[in-house]
């Protein structure tokens, strides 16, 4: 297993936008209704810190919480018992950064029940591009 991926406080700000540094670096939370949707289609949402693969397009989901959700992670993605701010939660990282993503809960749609409700700013949208073009 590769080792996880380091940088300096002063990389990290340099390459991270103020609120992606405090959410992903801190484990800070996005206020809900402030990140932009994602564009449709096919495609992966990848770290901002270290562009890891994380979900899958066609897991994401609307869930009406504020943050983007996804029912299944579809890739690096370590899950920590997280009892901050007086709650049992599972928070969810990045495996090879360590980035802070968010959290998955057991209220999500079939068939895994779960949702993974991600800050917006962790995560950037690839589009599934066509090889053959």
């Amino acid at each position: 297993m590769a080792p996880k991926i380091q940088k300096s406080d002063a990389e990290w700000r340099q390459q991270l936008s103020p609120e992606a540094y405090h959410v992903t670096r801190e484990g800070g939370t996005e206020r809900p209704f402030s990140h932009e949707g994602f564009p449709k289609g096919p495609g992966h949402y990848v770290c901002v810190g270290c562009g890891a693969q994380l979900f899958d397009g066609d897991q994401k989901f609307e869930s009406h919480c504020g943050w983007p959700s996804f029912s299944k992670a579809g890739g690096a993605i370590d899950e920590h018992s997280d009892t901050t701010h007086g709650m049992r939660r599972t928070e969810v990282r990045c495996h090879d950064c360590d980035a802070h993503l968010g959290h998955v809960f057991p209220d999500g749609p079939p068939p895994t029940g779960l949702r993974y409700c991600i800050n917006g700013v962790a995560l950037r949208f690839e589009p599934e591009t066509d090889a053959g073009a």
